[in-house]
């Protein structure tokens, strides 16, 4: 008889322990996708650029502490602002003003690796290391706002959001009942083709649901096969920043968000997918402005 309570006080201890994991992670998860939908669908651009700006800069600290956690805090703090200059550039001046903050970015890293020559031991990976942070997280996330500045913008950051949340969970269960082939093992040994093709299925559907429900102007001839190249790009966004944890050896790429890692663990599939959205709405609005 007390062997069986014993047991049966485990069973409760051990389910309880699970249940708390989970909600460490649910109820975070759902706060921070009710502020997104809220931003999105009622926030100016102005608060947008608030919120968007200090994301990058976290994301950008993230990146300068895996990739150099042996340099000075000096040398640091200076990589992380060249990090935001393409999404400064991104507020006022749109296309033009990204490709001139990236330059700017590149211009004084290119002068920092000069005048510190002497006392960097391998200068030409800390400029690549630094220049690809830059690239990754500067000036993919300044699409964040060029996007939000289209027509509809906010609307289709939500689209983008339900194609990314859906593969995400349906890569995930696919992977574990029918998982069987790698996608990508030495990058992310969890990873399997039939889950990419699942999450696939699955943003599909998470596209053709939001962009109904918030009524947007749409052609299913367009959204699906964008959905399918968009599921695809965030999966190669995933894998990237896998591969950056891997390479550092770290596990998440910060703490800031409790029980979903840092900003670059939830926004790595949307920073690839951004961009490649932008230039599709881009594209589409000048061919029907050339069919009329």
């Amino acid at each position: 008889m007390p062997g069986i309570l014993k047991d049966e006080s485990t069973d409760l201890s051990l389910w309880f322990s699970v249940f708390r994991h989970n909600m460490n992670r649910v109820i975070p998860g759902l706060l921070l996708a009710l502020c997104w939908l809220l931003l999105l669908l009622h926030g100016s651009f102005l608060l947008f650029l608030l919120v968007i700006i200090p994301v990058i800069a976290i994301g950008g600290h993230e990146y300068i502490k895996m990739a150099f956690p042996e340099k000075d805090i000096t040398s640091r703090a200076f990589l992380k602002i060249l990090i935001v200059f393409p999404a400064l550039g991104a507020c006022y001046f749109s296309s033009q003003g990204v490709a001139g903050g990236l330059f700017l970015s590149l211009l004084l890293l290119t002068f920092y690796i000069i005048y510190s020559y002497q006392r960097i031991d391998d200068p030409l990976l800390l400029f690549s290391r630094a220049l690809f942070g830059v690239m990754y997280v500067g000036f993919l996330g300044s699409y964040f706002l060029l996007l939000h500045r289209l027509p509809e913008g906010s609307s289709w950051l939500l689209v983008l959001t339900a194609i990314t949340a859906g593969s995400d969970s349906g890569a995930y269960y696919c992977g574990r009942r029918f998982g069987k082939h790698k996608l990508c093992p030495l990058v992310s040994p969890n990873k399997t083709i039939e889950g990419a093709i699942g999450g696939m299925i699955a943003g599909v559907a998470g596209a053709v649901l939001m962009a109904f429900l918030l009524k947007v102007q749409f052609s299913l001839w367009f959204l699906i096969p964008a959905a399918v190249l968009l599921t695809g790009v965030g999966i190669i966004g995933d894998l990237t920043e896998s591969m950056i944890k891997r390479a550092t050896g770290t596990k998440d790429s910060g703490t800031i968000l409790r029980g979903h890692g840092g900003v670059l663990d939830r926004i790595d599939s949307l920073l690839f997918a951004v961009p490649v959205l932008y230039y599709l709405l881009v594209w589409v609005q000048h061919v029907s402005v050339i069919s009329l």
